[in-house]
């Protein structure tokens, strides 16, 4: 990703001599603010898989209004299920309100992509 990169960390590789103090001075001079995030891990989900970030070094930049992150980190990839996360609460949530048994409320959930509402209003005939 071209143009993502830690503005403070670069300075102070790319300019060995120069202070910490003033590369920010300079970066707060030229619009650019740099946060820290304390992230725990980082998803990213795409159509087909996940990209997880465990220990993962986090900054939002933020640059005439424009905010981008960077993100560094062990970086692990795994398959994205195309099922959708459905709990037991959604589906008890589904049988109550469009009083059904458990079976039916479950493949209605699957088919509205566990969206409670859309199940629901179908099985009702909404």
């Amino acid at each position: 990703m071209a143009g993502l990169f830690n503005l403070g960390a670069v300075g102070l590789n790319m300019f060995p001599g120069i202070d910490p103090r003033m590369m920010k001075q300079a970066m707060k001079r030229m619009g650019i603010q740099q946060q820290e995030i304390d992230a725990v891990e980082v998803i990213i989900k795409t159509s087909d898989k996940e990209i997880i970030v465990t220990n993962p070094s986090v900054s939002k930049i933020n640059m005439a209004g424009q905010e981008t992150f960077q993100i560094t980190g062990n970086i692990h990839e795994r398959p994205r299920s195309s099922l959708p996360d459905i709990n037991d609460d959604d589906i008890k949530t589904v049988m109550d309100q469009a009083n059904v048994d458990k079976k039916t409320a479950e493949k209605a959930l699957k088919e509205a992509n566990g969206d409670i509402a859309e199940a629901i209003l179908k099985l009702k005939g909404e």
